[in-house]
């Protein structure tokens, strides 16, 4: 241990260089993929994408920083790295085409501010969300994100060419090239397996004159930040309710992670700690409203990646965070992105969502005692709730406009199911979920670093 920690602290430049940059690569995929999704959903403009990327990334590091900074304000002080929350896509998605962009900005902003202001009492806020309620709203995210990968894969929704068979092939061949990628590699090669993924399906598109260069061609090597890009937000009800809810869900998932990351350095966080983070992450929430980003949480698979390399300090993390706002400021590096075609982003977005689903199904089944019927009847009812009212979005037009708040949102409706259903048949249930949430995070990074040996 005494000759492991000599080494940290003399590591060689180049190596934490290098180490810095497997963090970076590690979480790009999803870091990229977020834009991309959103923006082709929203029908944002070449230029609109670029800033998009370019800002995200940059905000990615900016977020890193503030929690890895670890001060009496803000930052659980871990060598953590911090993205886009993948399960805000789909509820951004759905704010952005009923109520328009500035909506979902403002939504950010409040629900950034919620995540402050209550940061010293969300251990008992999280009360309310134990794993069978946690589970069950990441699954139901998941699901609903289901048809935008579709849609891409064919092509992108109106498109003359829909379902053609150079989309099919390019998009099912991303797919299954991912699938491969997962069977038969391991360790880091594995964890970046969609950004290859990615990659290989963009080659082959070019081949088939399906790439357009134009985007990195119109990109400037240099940009400045500009706060609300996309104009002045907007604070609407239903949007800021529904990115509270992601808020809490993230910040319960990032409890887990910081729990499991200080298991691994065998350091005991305190209440105090884990509101310094939640407070770190509230503060990068709404810094990501204000420059028109995302909001942002603790990515696991970098926490994963500290299991297995057993490189445990902090120097690293704030070499990956300094590299991501670097990119940031150059938006030619930002428009490599945009070279991927729509249907290779959908065949890969069918995994992607497809592992949203999954993670939601890991908690269910690691967490939940499914021998209790009334956990199954809560899955059950708030799952279907929540799909129903996605797919079928029409059917409380005619409701009051304060039960449309409650009914008119896929993700709002099953998650108060879940939340209702819970408190029915379950009361408050146990007090330590943080303890519960980071031994899951904890069994499955062993579960990971042990077949990636």
């Amino acid at each position: 241990m005494a000759r492991e920690r000599i080494f940290q602290r003399h590591r060689h430049p180049v190596k934490t260089f290098s180490l810095g940059l497997q963090h970076v690569l590690a979480m790009y995929a999803g870091a990229v993929v977020v834009p991309l999704i959103v923006s082709s959903a929203l029908g944002f403009t070449q230029e609109q994408l670029t800033y998009l990327i370019a800002i995200d990334l940059l905000a990615c590091g900016v977020a890193t920083l503030l929690q890895v900074w670890g001060n009496k304000y803000f930052g659980v002080g871990l060598p953590v790295m911090l993205g886009c929350a993948f399960q805000a896509v789909s509820p951004m998605i759905m704010i952005g085409q009923s109520s328009g962009v500035s909506a979902i900005y403002g939504a950010i902003i409040a629900s950034g501010l919620f995540v402050l202001i209550f940061s010293g009492i969300f251990g008992k806020l999280i009360r309310l969300f134990p794993p069978v309620v946690t589970g069950s709203v990441v699954t139901i995210i998941g699901l609903t994100l289901i048809p935008v990968a579709f849609n891409d894969l064919g092509g992108g929704q109106g498109a003359e060419d829909f379902g053609s068979g150079v989309h099919l092939l390019l998009g099912f061949g991303v797919l299954v090239f991912i699938i491969l990628m997962t069977r038969f590699t391991t360790g880091f090669v594995r964890s970046i397996s969609v950004l290859i993924g990615l990659f290989a399906g963009t080659v082959a598109a070019g081949f088939m004159g399906e790439v357009n260069f134009a985007p990195i061609r119109d990109a400037s090597w240099f940009h400045m930040v500009q706060p609300f890009y996309f104009g002045k937000p907007t604070f609407e009800i239903v949007p800021i309710l529904t990115m509270i809810l992601v808020a809490i869900v993230s910040v319960a998932e990032s409890t887990g992670v910081f729990m499991a990351l200080g298991k691994i350095l065998d350091k005991d966080l305190t209440s105090k700690d884990l509101a310094r983070g939640y407070r770190a992450e509230g503060l990068a929430i709404v810094l990501g409203g204000i420059f028109n980003s995302f909001p942002y949480t603790t990515y696991s698979q970098n926490v994963g990646l500290v299991q297995m390399t057993r490189v445990k300090t902090r120097d690293v993390i704030v070499v990956a965070g300094g590299l991501l706002i670097v990119i940031g400021f150059v938006p030619k590096i930002a428009a490599l992105a945009q070279l991927v075609p729509g249907s290779v982003l959908g065949g890969a977005m069918v995994a992607l969502f497809g592992m949203v689903v999954s993670s939601g199904i890991r908690i269910i089944g690691t967490q939940v005692d499914l021998s209790r019927h009334e956990n199954l009847f809560i899955i059950a009812c708030s799952v279907g709730m929540g799909l129903g009212v996605t797919v079928v979005p029409q059917l409380f037009a005619g409701a009051p406009a304060w039960a449309q708040i409650m009914l008119g949102n896929g993700i709002i409706a099953g998650s108060f199911t879940a939340i209702f259903m819970n408190l029915l048949f379950n009361g408050l249930g146990s007090k330590d979920i943080a303890a519960e949430l980071a031994e899951s995070h904890t069994d499955g990074m062993v579960e990971a670093s042990g077949k990636s040996a």
